[in-house]
């Protein structure tokens, strides 16, 4: 805002100043939306100055369909998925910070298995990994969003589903070598590595369609408008304790900071600790298949869910959208989310659902 200042005009100063209210006044009239620029004369001089009113930027055209983040270009690119190894000697992970969505889920003998939807980014070549295996409820998770599925390896009836189903996907071991490398500074199985650019070249070489609908949550600034309960410290336990993770909600940046096995769960290409603006905890029915300890989990049924995002827990539930989504919903109305990553960790109904996860106001 422009300040009014003060000068003493001597007896010569009176026809200058009323010819300086005059250009300024022509000049107002004729600068439309843009700076004003003109004289203005300072205390004990009669030499003007020039000062300007910046232009109000222009917000963003278009919106991430996962992530409600302003963007310059539309994101159209096809979502990829891909199965990360969430070993404790796979970690710290590569290129989960660039991931719009990122879920957590059990696999065999109490380990869980990371999926992570990449869209809206264009770090296209920054490393991603590492890479493991695929099971049919991770197809199913992978697939909801419409992606090229990403992995090494699978059990009999994940492989069964690909195959019969002719579902997109690149496999290191069966179908796409080409799109993967291996590190010499891990030892197998944890080393094996990709990036979006070569995901996508491989997708491209394999014919994957590039035109599919990209599914679209639901935001709001200030996130849902339904009352919960303080939540600023929150545990979620899958099944062992090298797998608790953790996240401390920062006020400041509206980020949950995660952890998992009591450290920060940090990005190896960058340093910087995982952070999301939501994080769903939702409860499936897990059901053993074999003496390998495969799983059976159930993203049909729908069930218990929380919903964390501006330091608050509300309570509601899961369901599989008509679209094939996972979706939060209370009195059967879809909760938004604060615009920013979201993070989805499914957890077993049994003993409780209530049992896996706990929260506190710090």
């Amino acid at each position: 805002m422009n300040k009014k200042r003060r000068f003493k005009a001597g007896s010569g100063a009176v026809a200058k100043t009323a010819a300086l209210a005059l250009v300024l006044l022509v000049t107002a009239c004729s600068g439309g939306n843009k700076a004003v620029e003109g004289p203005v004369a300072t205390a004990g001089t009669d030499t003007p100055v020039t000062t300007s009113i910046p232009e109000t930027p222009k917000p963003l055209p278009y919106k991430a369909s996962l992530t409600g983040i302003a963007m310059e270009k539309e994101a159209k690119a096809r979502p990829i998925a891909v199965m990360i190894n969430n070993f404790a000697a796979a970690r710290p992970q590569s290129g989960l910070t660039n991931a719009d969505v990122l879920y957590e889920v059990l696999a065999e003998g109490g380990i869980t298995r990371l999926i992570a939807i990449f869209q809206s980014t264009d770090a296209i070549t920054d490393t991603v990994g590492p890479v493991r295996s695929i099971r049919p409820y991770l197809i199913d998770i992978g697939e909801s969003f419409g992606g090229v599925l990403v992995h090494a390896g699978g059990s009999t009836d994940g492989y069964a589903i690909l195959q019969r189903q002719k579902k997109p996907y690149l496999d290191e071991i069966s179908n796409a070598g080409g799109s993967f490398w291996r590190s010499k500074e891990r030892k197998a199985p944890h080393n094996l590595y990709t990036s979006l650019e070569k995901l996508r070249e491989g997708a491209d070489q394999k014919g994957y369609k590039t035109d599919v609908t990209v599914p679209t949550y639901t935001f709001a600034e200030k996130g849902s408008s339904e009352t919960g309960v303080p939540a600023t410290s929150i545990a979620i336990t899958f099944m062992m304790q090298n797998y608790k993770v953790g996240y401390e909600y920062d006020a400041a940046s509206g980020q949950y900071k995660r952890s998992i096995g009591d450290k920060p769960h940090i990005d190896l290409n960058n340093d910087r600790q995982l952070s999301a603006s939501n994080l769903v905890v939702l409860g499936a029915n897990h059901k053993t298949l074999d003496n390998e300890g495969r799983l059976a989990v159930d993203l049909e049924r729908g069930g218990s869910a929380i919903l964390f995002q501006q330091g608050k827990a509300i309570e509601a539930d899961w369901v599989r959208a008509p679209d094939g989504m996972i979706r939060i919903v209370k009195n059967g109305t879809e909760l938004p989310f604060v615009p920013g990553k979201t993070f989805f960790h499914i957890v077993p109904n049994k003993p409780t659902f209530a049992e896996h996860v706990t929260w506190v106001q710090n």
